[in-house]
């Protein structure tokens, strides 16, 4: 079944008995120092470690270790949208950074490991054996999302300082997501610091990829200013320094019409290609590996609870649905160069992937 539903610190201190600049260090008799017309620096606080995002080792999954392991990698994969993160939420999707590091930390204790939208869509799955992969999104770049503070560390209350507090208390929680953003990213005005958010959040292993230029509903434009919006998003990326995009979120998930025009395409002498165009709802998706998998049209869940609309189609439930289903749910065999399945299931798998098959 496929809906689809478019949504219109720790601070280093100075070294105890390190000499203070200015003085000399105790030897012997201490002279006086010479008097200082000026006042010594005071010396910069160190930036707090930050659990890294790089995936997790490799193993080499047999029929056997997937069977013991209950590997599926047919199975579903939750792909959660977030929107506004905001201590007293404005509109229902939005949510508070106590709801998002709940249901982080129900992620975590359930057993699902991030990884980033252009992994998903590329098939290049990498989380540890006995493990479910979950994908978590962030759409519209708002300034919610991610900051840094004086200190030159994720300002607190951000999507991306949730992640890693709870990949913190949670090791096997890789700290990574995508980040949809429009034309101006993070609520940044100057390119200088764009430029400085994006090629930092890259750099720490997360993505940053297209939600178009100025968040048009795509469905009711013609191609050539559908191809207008990406370009000019993809222009941006290029300006900041950082790579372009290998997905792109659709706004209000509205597809254009003919779809094709979301995923590929030219516009002023620039092309964009992505391995993956992202709906804005409304059940998990359907594994990469799946013959019926469409990566025109990949399906996501709103973050949210069980009310009104979202008693079904919202991350609450479907959370809960896949828990108590867990035989519809991706199950890493930890091996990111075969495809653990059981034998049933063989006739399921995209045939370009049939040569990595490991069936049970």
């Amino acid at each position: 079944m496929i809906v689809t539903v478019a949504i219109i610190a720790l601070l280093v201190l100075p070294t105890a008995g390190e000499p203070v600049p200015g003085k000399a260090a105790a030897v012997g008799t201490v002279q006086p120092s010479a008097p200082s017309s000026t006042q010594p620096e005071a010396a910069p606080e160190a930036v707090p470690d930050l659990p890294s995002g790089e995936p997790p080792q490799p193993v080499t999954a047999t029929p056997e270790f997937a069977k013991q392991v209950k590997a599926n990698e047919l199975g579903l994969i939750p792909v959660i949208m977030y929107h506004r993160i905001m201590k007293k939420r404005l509109a229902s999707i939005d949510r508070t950074p106590s709801q998002l590091r709940q249901e982080l930390e129900k992620l975590a204790r359930q057993g699902y490991v991030p990884i980033t939208a252009r992994e998903f869509a590329a098939g290049d799955i990498r989380v540890p054996a006995g493990k479910f992969p979950v994908v978590l999104t962030f759409d519209d770049g708002h300034a919610s999302h991610f900051a840094l503070d004086a200190q030159g560390a994720p300002k607190k209350d951000t999507a991306v300082a949730i992640i890693y507090d709870v990949a913190r208390k949670y090791p096997d929680f890789r700290p990574v997501a995508t980040f949809w953003i429009n034309s101006y990213p993070f609520g940044l005005q100057s390119q200088t610091d764009q430029a400085k958010a994006v090629q930092w959040l890259n750099e720490h292993g997360f993505e940053v990829a297209n939600h178009t230029w100025g968040h048009p509903n795509l469905g009711v434009l013609p191609k050539k200013k559908v191809r207008e919006q990406i370009v000019r998003l993809e222009r941006l990326l290029k300006k900041l320094g950082a790579p372009l995009s290998d997905t792109l979120a659709l706004p209000f998930g509205s597809m254009p019409h003919p779809k094709k025009v979301a995923r590929t395409g030219s516009w002023g002498g620039m092309s964009y290609d992505f391995e993956g165009v992202f709906l804005a709802g409304a059940e998990p998706s359907l594994s990469p590996y799946a013959k019926k998998f469409d990566r025109n049209a990949i399906q996501r869940i709103q973050s949210n609870g069980k009310r009104g609309e979202c008693r079904k189609w919202c991350s609450q439930y479907w959370l809960e649905w896949l828990n108590k289903h867990p035989g519809e749910r991706f199950v890493s065999d930890g091996d990111p160069q075969r495809i653990s399945i059981p034998r049933k299931s063989r006739g399921n798998i995209t045939a370009k992937r049939i040569g990595q098959v490991n069936p049970y």
